[in-house]
């Protein structure tokens, strides 16, 4: 391999240029779309060639390989033209694992991954061993690979869309925490497809490597009855989490600061890597109660006049919604809405009847929401800006309710993403408050 092309130039994108350059391989960035200023900044002062608005077929398909960008759909019309002509392409997480010796910790699933993954981090980054994070959370692995550090461990995040490419991936402990609607559009609407692309981290774990499953996932059960014998299987239960191997030391109760039940099969699933790891129960102990929740996901923005204000933008999904939803014994106030990606309400009715006050549809077409909901919620409220949102959960909300952000939608329609989402919230709110200059 003497060359590469990069489609896209996001942080993907730019992650395996930087590392593709620092390798001494000929590079060449093509995005269809545009390019961040601060990316192409990036890409100037290292000398690497780039182009926007468009692809330079010819010149891509010069390069040895292909490096995919996840944002890029298998349907895309320069994905099938180099499919075509059996052009090698493969994802950025495949490209670092090529220049990466150390062990890989992967975790994916269509719930939970930004969570346990940080979580297994936390638990593990004071061993003796050096790790890194990275993937789907923080920096793309190539640019984990630039630092001057010579990581023994890393642990990835992986959303289905960086699994799509991989061919040659070995993951020492893998985790798929669940497989749920979700991404929908991105694989034609077929669920199977979908599963399909998370189960791949399951093959790319290395023989007498480990592998971490939901115990009640449907989807994951069909595919376990066919799997390898050369991989140590641990299916831990969602429906009642605990910690299912054997403590040399005692006690197997941890303490967790998370909210949601949830967050505790979450955790059981990073207890477990942790001692697959090699860490010591009371470091796991030390270090589990020490972790805090993270942005955008199920966070306390602040309570105020004992209402709880939680911020779970990044539940882009109904499953993540549902389960914030279960994991509150409070009356909600509950600010859903945005971008549907075949969304499927039916499952949430029980609980949205039994929890849910009122409802603020905070999305451009609000129809399906409200066709789910309407005879379940006594109150239904349409509104185009966050502020009309926090201000009207402000005002309906009494002593004891929470005023939740779930939206069980993408953000494309009014934000940018799920942060810009998450973070117009907390600044409402803490205007809202009073809070915001405190």
């Amino acid at each position: 391999m003497k060359s590469i092309a990069v489609l896209g130039g996001g942080e993907s994108g730019i992650g395996a240029a930087l590392l593709a350059k620092a390798k001494k391989l000929e590079v060449f960035v093509s995005d269809f779309g545009s390019i961040s200023e601060e990316h192409k900044d990036i890409l100037k002062n290292k000398n690497i060639p780039f182009e926007e608005g468009g692809h330079s077929i010819d010149k891509i398909e010069s390069a040895d390989i292909i490096v995919k960008s996840p944002g890029i759909p298998e349907e895309a019309k320069v994905i099938r033209h180099f499919r075509l002509r059996q052009k090698t392409i493969i994802s950025e997480i495949e490209f670092a694992s090529r220049f990466y010796t150390g062990k890989i910790i992967g975790v994916t699933g269509s719930n939970g991954k930004t969570t346990t993954t940080s979580l297994i981090y936390h638990l593990i980054n004071n061993a003796d061993a050096v790790v890194g994070i990275g993937g789907n959370i923080g920096y793309a692995f190539s640019r984990l690979l630039l630092d001057d550090i010579d990581y023994d461990w890393v642990v990835l995040e992986m959303s289905s869309f960086q699994l799509d490419d991989i061919c040659n991936l070995q993951i020492d402990i893998g985790v798929i925490l669940n497989i749920t609607a979700d991404h929908l559009d991105r694989y034609q609407f077929d669920i199977d497809r979908y599963a399909d692309a998370k189960w791949r981290l399951a093959e790319a774990i290395r023989p007498n490597g480990h592998l971490i499953l939901e115990k009640e996932n449907k989807m994951i059960n069909t595919r376990l009855e066919s799997y390898r014998k050369d991989v140590q299987v641990h299916r831990l239960s969602a429906i009642n989490p605990m910690i299912t191997l054997p403590s040399k030391e005692g006690s197997d109760s941890f303490e967790i600061q998370l909210k949601g039940k949830h967050n505790l099969f979450n955790a059981a699933v990073a207890v477990l890597v942790a001692r697959l790891y090699g860490c010591s129960d009371a470091q796991i102990i030390r270090n589990l109660s020490s972790f805090k929740a993270i942005e955008h996901r199920m966070e306390l923005v602040i309570s105020h006049n004992e209402i709880d204000y939680i911020n779970d933008s990044k539940a882009t999904n109904v499953e993540s919604a549902l389960k914030a939803l279960e994991g509150l014994n409070q009356t909600v106030i509950w600010i859903a809405g945005g971008t549907d990606k075949g969304n499927d309400y039916q499952v949430m009715e029980s609980v949205v009847q039994s929890r849910v006050k009122m409802l603020i549809c905070l999305c451009v077409d609000d129809s399906k929401l409200r066709s789910a909901f309407d005879k379940i919620v006594d109150k239904i409220v349409s509104v185009t800006t966050m502020r009309e949102a926090v201000d009207l959960a402000t005002k309906n909300a009494k002593q004891g309710d929470v005023v939740l952000l779930s939206p069980a939608c993408a953000s494309f329609d009014l934000f940018d993403n799920y942060k810009h989402r998450g973070d117009s919230f907390r600044d409402e709110v803490l205007k809202m408050t009073g809070e915001s200059n405190k």
